[in-house]
């Protein structure tokens, strides 16, 4: 499925979400962060043709990694991508150590819709490679937790779970024969 990224309300909710991210940049590759979006929308596209998931994708870091907050998106953008935004942010560092912080996003993903673990899916598949290219050591951490995650994000389509099965198990074996080398 092609996504128009250029359709009158994604357009503008991608605007939202570049001003948003306006001067951000990959910790990686210094590419300006509105890509990562892009990209976790364009996947999230080829299964769902709903401007309010590719909305939610193309939202889905602003409220932990920028000044946005679910009271500055209200009115500016739908109530159900606000609630597909909430959906996908991680529980705040003041709510525990990484375990249990990482244990509470899982279970709230588990519960959630298939849109909201479709998009989860695919931003798991847009940040794996940069992670273990660029720090191999969180990538162990990282490998695990979202292999973790993945067991229950469901009710994404198959296919992209699969993928991101077949990503993730790639990426373990990229950095297991990268440390037999090292």
């Amino acid at each position: 499925m092609y996504i128009n990224l250029y359709s009158t309300e994604v357009s503008r909710v991608r605007n939202i979400a570049t001003m948003l991210h306006q001067g951000q940049t990959r910790k990686y590759t210094g590419d300006p962060y509105i890509n990562h979006p892009v990209r976790v929308a364009e996947i999230v596209a080829d299964y769902y043709a709903d401007d309010a998931v590719i909305n939610a994708a193309l939202l889905h870091d602003v409220l932990e990694d920028t000044h946005a907050t679910q009271h500055s998106l209200t009115g500016v953008v739908p109530d159900e991508v606000i609630r597909m935004v909430m959906a996908l942010t991680n529980v705040p560092h003041s709510f525990g150590n990484r375990k249990e912080r990482k244990q509470e996003d899982k279970e709230r993903l588990a519960r959630s819709d298939a849109r909201i673990q479709t998009i989860k899916v695919a931003d798991l598949i847009d940040n794996t490679d940069s992670i273990v290219m660029h720090d191999p050591k969180f990538a162990e951490v990282y490998l695990e937790e979202k292999s973790q995650l993945l067991d229950v994000l469901t009710k994404a389509p198959h296919e992209l779970w699969l993928h991101a099965q077949e990503h993730l198990e790639r990426n373990h074996h990229y950095l297991n024969s990268a440390e037999r080398k090292g």
